[in-house]
């Protein structure tokens, strides 16, 4: 009688072998995609709508320069002016925009593997991670995660550094690899909403002042860039000084809109004397703990090592010339986003 296989094995030649029917379920790391979750066609339509808000203004754009600067006021240079930034910044939000649907935000790799897949499984089962430090492992992804990685359920992965998940940019997450991406292309729609409305600002009182010398048509395309641009500076420049401010402080949104993320800093319990877990879960707080914590969250920062730091750990770049990819498309944040520096004065009044 022939032996019977066992029902699990840790040898990696019984996982590998061809002829086994059992390892046509087991996952490669090489078949992984950038999303974890395959996404439906209708998740693009937001992006679609997002060029489309880029591009829609140009051909009134480019009426009311021909139009007014040329043919009204005859100033080649300031139609050149006009032209030249308009297009600079539309080219520079559009190239960031590309970075953020083409790049990854930042895979959680499960384990080193090393030189082999023995490596890799012997780390795996003896992983140099303390598990029960909470946050430091996936129970979705199963998998480890490192500092300030959360877990995005639109995507089904986890994130390194994640921001937020914005639906208008393909359904993707704004993580370490494209946060810098991120706030470029905030700044860039911001800077040329705010362009075109200030222009279209002056043509159109032009207009009003001289409503005999100008085409009759050209106030329309001058008032609805105007709107446009007043809406779209305010609302896209709010959202970008937001996150000048989250920069500054070095939070992402969402461990500023999720004050109980700061349960985990805490120091560990007594083993008696509380119900609590460790560290203590929200719903075990009473009002007043909730409160506490709330009031807390926003005095203590626990990333914050000043706000020149902070910025190079964003935009920072050792390259030479790594600035002019930074002014161009806002490239990604250095280092691996695993690890991050903390205040230790922070840490100490969390402590207390």
């Amino acid at each position: 009688m022939a032996p019977r296989k066992p029902l699990l094995s840790f040898n990696l030649a019984t996982l590998s072998g061809s002829g086994s029917s059992s390892n046509a379920s087991i996952p490669s790391s090489s078949d992984d995609d950038d999303d974890a979750v395959k996404k439906p066609w209708h998740h693009y339509l937001p992006l679609f709508g997002t060029v489309f808000l880029i591009l829609a203004p140009h051909p009134s754009l480019l009426y009311v320069l021909v139009d007014f600067h040329l043919q009204t006021l005859h100033k080649p240079l300031l139609f050149a002016m006009h032209l030249i930034m308009t297009y600079t910044l539309t080219f520079m939000a559009l190239s960031s925009l590309i970075v953020l649907v083409a790049r990854d935000p930042g895979r959680v790799t499960s384990v080193d593997q090393g030189d082999g897949d023995e490596v890799g499984l012997r780390e795996a089962l003896m992983p140099d991670i303390d598990f029960s430090k909470p946050g430091s492992w996936c129970r979705k992804c199963w998998a480890p995660k490192p500092e300030r990685t959360h877990h995005c359920s639109a995507c089904g992965r986890c994130v390194l550094k994640m921001d937020h998940h914005c639906p208008w940019l393909g359904s993707k997450c704004i993580g370490h690899r494209t946060y810098p991406a991120f706030l470029h292309f905030l700044c860039t729609v911001s800077l040329l909403a705010t362009y075109i409305a200030v222009m279209s600002i002056f043509a159109l009182w032009y207009a009003f002042n001289n409503a005999y010398t100008v085409n009759a048509d050209t106030p329309i395309h001058e008032l609805f860039l105007a709107a446009a641009g007043l809406i779209f500076s305010l609302v896209v420049g709010s959202f970008f000084l937001y996150h000048v401010y989250l920069v500054s402080t070095n939070q992402t949104t969402i461990e500023h809109i999720s004050p109980f993320i700061l349960l985990r800093h805490l120091p560990p319990l007594p083993r008696t004397g509380h119900t609590l877990s460790d560290p203590p879960l929200e719903p075990e707080l009473s009002g007043p703990q909730r409160r506490l914590v709330k009031d807390a969250h926003g005095a203590i920062h626990i990333y914050d090592v000043g706000w020149r730091k902070n910025w190079a750990q964003v935009f920072g770049c050792c390259h030479t010339f790594g600035w002019l990819l930074r002014l161009w498309i806002g490239g990604a944040s250095p280092g691996d986003g695993k690890y991050f520096p903390r205040n230790p004065y922070e840490i100490e009044r969390d402590s207390s």
